[in-house]
């Protein structure tokens, strides 16, 4: 926090490994991404640890990130980013990359690379003009403006703008909904929305009916249909 949770190797290393050990553990159901502190969330790469690093370790430190969002984007855990101040850089992109947004109103996000001569990283130039479109995505790259949590909310940057003292409770009941309902069925959901950016309408929809086939022959929608007919709240168990 000190640093603003800037990510050295450590840093990127520690959020992999995380992400990985989620990824077979059956008693999550959800993750949560916040910083430590309560003034960033993640305030970009840690500039100064890469200016000692020689090729090969820029090199290894460019791949680790990249590991990194696409852990979070192929996770069949939902990702919720609990943006709790300013969220610049990479930071910024590792936050978009998650499933759900929900931002400090305090908070705010900034494209800060062309501020140092670089280019946008961690799946930036993919999730942004996706979020906002292409014209927007375009100014907030190029000239690197900061952009307030609410104002991210009404551009359909992030889900939820909330105020600071209650971002810690709102992400938490986000979290224990999304971890009561049929999470294989999100799972499905979510490989379906993100196999949709490269996808025709009917290979898009070939892919739901297969999907729906094999959600359809899941405990849980057994448990859905019966709490359903039985006018009850249904228990999913994931499976």
């Amino acid at each position: 926090p000190e640093a603003l949770n800037a990510m050295n190797s450590d840093v990127l290393s520690e959020l992999t490994n995380a992400m990985k050990k989620v990824k077979s553990d059956d008693k999550t159901g959800v993750v949560i991404i916040t910083g430590a502190g309560d003034k960033a969330f993640i305030a970009g790469a840690d500039i100064k640890a890469m200016q000692q690093m020689n090729a090969k370790e820029a090199f290894d430190y460019g791949k680790a990130g990249q590991q990194l969002t696409m852990l979070i984007e192929t996770s069949s855990k939902p990702v919720i980013a609990a943006v709790n101040g300013v969220a610049a850089g990479a930071g910024a992109n590792i936050a978009l990359a998650c499933d759900l947004v929900v931002a400090a109103e305090e908070a705010s996000f900034i494209q800060a690379f062309s501020k140092i001569g670089l280019v946008p990283d961690s799946g930036g130039t993919f999730f942004l003009p996706r979020l906002i479109g292409m014209q927007r995505a375009t100014a907030l790259m190029f000239l690197g403006d900061k952009v307030s949590a609410t104002e991210a909310e009404q551009m359909g940057m992030i889900y939820q703008a909330v105020p600071g003292s209650t971002l810690e409770e709102s992400v938490a009941l986000l979290a224990e909904k999304l971890a009561a309902m049929p999470t294989q069925a999100l799972a499905r959901t979510k490989m379906l929305l993100n196999a949709s950016y490269n996808s025709s309408l009917e290979g898009q929809l070939h892919m739901e009916s297969e999907q729906q086939i094999a959600a359809a022959q899941s405990l849980d929608y057994a448990e859905g249909v019966a709490a359903f007919i039985e006018k009850r709240k249904p228990n999913f168990i994931g499976r």
